[in-house]
Parts: structure tokens; C-alpha cells; sequence
């Protein structure tokens, strides 16, 4: 019996239960623990001021090591890159979407004059709509710093306000709100059908490193457990991610650091995006690199050391002397 750690979340949950369902199918039996993780606990500070790295992990890292639980079900994008002595990645399961969309308040009020539709076309393709959406000061919530520098880059003059909680939570609260809208990730609100009809696919904004995917973490060593984890391991997946998180690995972003990735593979090529925002949106930079697909392993590396040479390196280093 594989013992399955989780946070309690619904999302969580749901996570979980796919891999315990993967591994019975495949005559290995589990059952889900339920352990709940300071990230849920506190509602109210910044993930950037908690300092985000390992704050949705760090209670089922100690449970794995205790041996309370057998395996913990991560969502990926919360993971830090480098994992504790004595865990070890046992499997990453197919990435779902990898997008972030804007879900919009039922309850907004638009200002005299203004088409909503129009408004909600220039969110989701800013470049192709004469109506600058910048010019009115929209009040958009999220609680990652990467979601709110890549917004102020594209709509610098709306307000960011800090939103925190599952994403049943941050619903109700965006609906209380006077916002305008909150980003989520598209993948989440999917998998426990959750996601609004008024939402916004923001194909501009690149996601988080590992955004979409469901990544198994196991106790080195346990060689029963990782062989039962690595027949439900999806290797494509496992491979885009593992660029994206070499490439935020590369950089040594501090947990306050915007730094986006995103891979993906066509026929025998690794298509490879990468930016750095400052948290004010002011500045950014981009690298785009395609890679032959047997030189994957060093994709993020190389993506990583091509960003540098643009002079990433000096704002990196500002903005982890500014956190």
C-alpha cells in the first residue's frame, strides 16, 4: 500500500486522487493522507513576503522524511528546484494547460462609456485593438509576483492587488470584490471544473516554470515506490520540465524573482521561451531558442546562459538586493 500525501485543497485532492487512481490501475494499491501546509494556513500575507519557495511543500517534505507518507502529489510550479536531501522526483504526470487566464468579476460595473467588450478583447490581445486598456486604472488581484510584473509590463497603469486562498476562496473573494478580475491558472480551475465562462486565455503571459504539471516526490532510496511511480512518469512532459526548471535553477531568481519558462516539444525539436520581469514591470527581458530534441537536457541551461548574455545577470542581482 502506497501511502499518498496531499494537501487538503480541493485542487489538491483532486491532484492526488489521479495518482492514486493510476497506480491501482496499474495493481499497485494507495490511499490519500491528508496533511495541510502553511500556504493554506495563512490567507493574508504575500506569497513573495512568506518567501514562496517550498511554502506549499515544506509539511509534506517533513511528512515524506518522517515516513508518514510514502509519496507527496505536488503541483509542480510550487516546487522549489532543489529538492531536500533525501527526496527525490518519482514521476511527473502529463501537463495539462500551462496558460494563466484573467476570470472576470460578475459583479464589475464598467464606467459610463466603456465597451466591456471591447475592454475584454484588448486584455486577451493587447496589440491588435486601438483601446488601450492602460489608460483606465483596472484593479486586477493575484499573489505572484510573475503574474503581476508581466501585467504592469503590458497595462502599467492598473492597480495589482494581493489575493490569497484555494482557488474556491479566491473566487468568492474576487466576486465580493470591486475588482475588475484575478489570474488564475487555466489548468487548475479546469481539473475540478471550476472554470468561470467569463474568463481570459492570456496567450501573452508566460507561465511559471512547471506550470500544469503534477510532479510525484518519493524518498531516495525506496526503490519499491519509485518503480511503481516511474510506469505513470510522462516522459515528454518530464523533459519540458525539467528545461523550465533548469532554467529557473540557472538564474538564481530569488522567490521573489519573475522569472517565466516555457517548453515545448514539435516533432524533433524543444521549442524554448524564457523572460525576466522586474516586479514593477518596468523592465523585461526575453529569450526564444529552438533546440534539436536529443540536445534537450541541457535546453534550460543553454536558454538560461543566452539570457545572461543579454544582461540579465545585473537585474537579477538588483532585485534580490531590493527583496
Amino acid at each position: 500500500m502506497i501511502r499518498i500525501g496531499t494537501r487538503d485543497s480541493q485542487l489538491a485532492v483532486w491532484q492526488a486522487t489521479q495518482v492514486k487512481n493510476r497506480l491501482e490501475s496499474l495493481g499497485t494499491p494507495a490511499q490519500l493522507e491528508l496533511v495541510k501546509s502553511e500556504g493554506d494556513l495563512d490567507l493574508v500575507t504575500p506569497l513573495y513576503a512568506m518567501g514562496v519557495q517550498g511554502v506549499f511543500t515544506r509539511v509534506l517534505d517533513a511528512a515524506l522524511l518522517n515516513n508518514k507518507i510514502d509519496v507527496a502529489v505536488h503541483s509542480m510550479k510550487d516546487v522549489p528546484v532543489q529538492l531536500p536531501e533525501g527526496i527525490v522526483e518519482a514521476a511527473v504526470l502529463e501537463r495539462a494547460s500551462y496558460k494563466d487566464i484573467l476570470v472576470l468579476n460578475p459583479n464589475w460595473q464598467a464606467p459610463d462609456g466603456i465597451n466591456v467588450e471591447e475592454l475584454i478583447k484588448a486584455m486577451a490581445e493587447p496589440e491588435t485593438l486601438n483601446l488601450k486598456p492602460e489608460t483606465l486604472n483596472l484593479t486586477i488581484a493575484t499573489s505572484s509576483v510573475r503574474r503581476r510584473a508581466q501585467w504592469l509590463n503590458r497595462f502599467p497603469g492598473h492597480t495589482i492587488e494581493n489575493i490569497r486562498g484555494n482557488v474556491n476562496t479566491r473566487l468568492r473573494k474576487l466576486s465580493e470584490s470591486n475588482w475588475f478580475g484575478a489570474i488564475f491558472a487555466e489548468a487548475g480551475l479546469e481539473r475540478i471544473g471550476l472554470k468561470p465562462a467569463n474568463s481570459i486565455p492570456l496567450d501573452w503571459m508566460l507561465p511559471a516554470p512547471a506550470q500544469g504539471a503534477i510532479m510525484i516526490t518519493a524518498r531516495k532510496g525506496d526503490a519499491a515506490v519509485l518503480r511503481a511511480c516511474s510506469r505513470i512518469n510522462h516522459t515528454p512532459t518530464a523533459y519540458c520540465v525539467k528545461a523550465e526548471r533548469d532554467f529557473l535553477s540557472e538564474l538564481m531568481g530569488g522567490c521573489a524573482t519573475p522569472i517565466s519558462a516555457l517548453a515545448s516539444i514539435h516533432q524533433n525539436s524543444l521549442q524554448f521561451r524564457g523572460s525576466i520581469v522586474t516586479p514593477d514591470g518596468t523592465e523585461k527581458m526575453e529569450v526564444n531558442e529552438i533546440y534539436a530534441i536529443d540536445a534537450t537536457a541541457a535546453a534550460g541551461k543553454t536558454a538560461a546562459t543566452k539570457i545572461l548574455e543579454k544582461g540579465a545577470g545585473p537585474l537579477i542581482a538588483k532585485m534580490n538586493n531590493e527583496q
